[in-house]
């Protein structure tokens, strides 16, 4: 297995225990899950936090997110293509925020998403942009019949799945089937008369 792979592999094993203990996960616990040897970890990691950065950097990736974009059929109706987006967004959300939430809550402050082993945190305004971009294609059979671009679309969507993402109570927590039927069809249930 190639170096790169490796680190990929420990990653993996790594982030749910990261979940779960925050940066008091061991390097103990991450070679177990990993089916590897302690010893093993330090050969590609120079230490703990950073293996601990290489997880921050990993949930913060729109990679699987965008792997899921790219996944939305264009022949299904449209709302159905953005509800799927939605729960692809909302499930990255979720993760970013439960590994940067369970380091936090563990005295982990100092992660900064830094690429493991390169010294600069990732780059979040590409993969953004990344992102926007792939939610963009999904407005793209209805270009006609769109009021805004699919680009300016897909980012007012994206500011709507953020609003009230993550609230603990359920009330202020909008379900993504009224999210997406409301910026489609606006909040009013008939046309006002002026």
């Amino acid at each position: 297995m190639d170096l790169e792979s490796r680190r990929e592999m420990i990653v993996r094993a790594a982030l749910p225990l990261v979940i779960e203990h925050g940066s008091a996960v061991t390097t103990r616990q991450v070679a177990r899950a990993a089916g590897i040897g302690e010893g093993t970890i330090f050969r590609v990691f120079a230490d703990k936090d950073e293996l601990l950065d290489a997880c921050v950097a990993e949930a913060l990736s729109p990679d699987n997110t965008l792997d899921e974009l790219a996944r939305v059929s264009l022949e299904q109706p449209l709302a159905a293509r953005l509800a799927e987006a939605a729960s692809a967004l909302h499930a990255h959300l979720d993760r970013v925020g439960a590994v940067i939430g369970a380091l936090h809550a563990t005295g982990g402050r100092g992660r900064s998403g830094r690429a493991a082993g390169s010294g600069t945190p990732p780059d979040r305004e590409a993969g953004s942009r990344q992102v926007r971009e792939a939610v963009a294609e999904l407005f793209g059979p209805e270009r006609e019949l769109l009021r805004l671009s699919p680009e300016r679309a897909a980012t007012v969507f994206l500011g709507l799945l953020t609003v009230g993402f993550g609230r603990e109570d359920p009330a202020q927590q909008t379900e993504t089937g009224d999210l997406v039927d409301i910026f489609l069809h606006g909040a009013l249930s008939r046309q006002i008369e002026n």
